[in-house]
């Protein structure tokens, strides 16, 4: 399955990952204290409650989140904008932002099949000019 994480259908991921890993339905009907059809519908669910997601994670060892994360990356990168100390907050500030593999190889690929330029890239997914550099020249792509 080729990961779009423009739009996410968190239940499709789900059910992917249950059957990668050959979990029973007993077994998961119990751990998330769910019915069958109930389960049957997550799967065909595009969003999840952040509760059941995370029980999710846990039962399959896959962390669901990091799909909105890498959302976030792409798709709404954090404004340029220095913040001051008027507009601090006092939740958790994270690092810059990392990018996994995936999102790494949705890159690449987007060069490689020509479907956007570097320039465009650049613009849209605010991703630094001399990261997306190393990483052409990491994958060896031809000008």
């Amino acid at each position: 399955m080729n990961t779009n994480l423009k739009e996410i259908n968190i239940g499709q991921y789900i059910e992917i990952k249950v059957n990668e890993l050959n979990i029973p339905m007993e077994r998961i009907c119990s751990f998330l204290k769910k019915e069958e059809e109930e389960v049957l519908r997550m799967y065909a669910a595009s969003s999840l409650d952040s509760d059941i997601l995370l029980r999710w994670s846990k039962l399959l060892k896959y962390d669901f989140f990091r799909l909105y994360s890498q959302h976030l990356i792409l798709y709404a990168p954090p404004s340029s904008g220095k913040r001051t100390l008027e507009n601090s907050s006092v939740l958790p500030e994270f690092r810059k932002s990392i990018y996994t593999k995936e999102v790494i190889n949705f890159i690449i690929s987007l060069i490689k099949t020509q479907e956007k330029t570097r320039q465009e890239i650049i613009n849209e997914y605010k991703i630094p000019k001399t990261t997306l550099y190393k990483w052409i020249s990491k994958y060896k792509i031809e000008n």
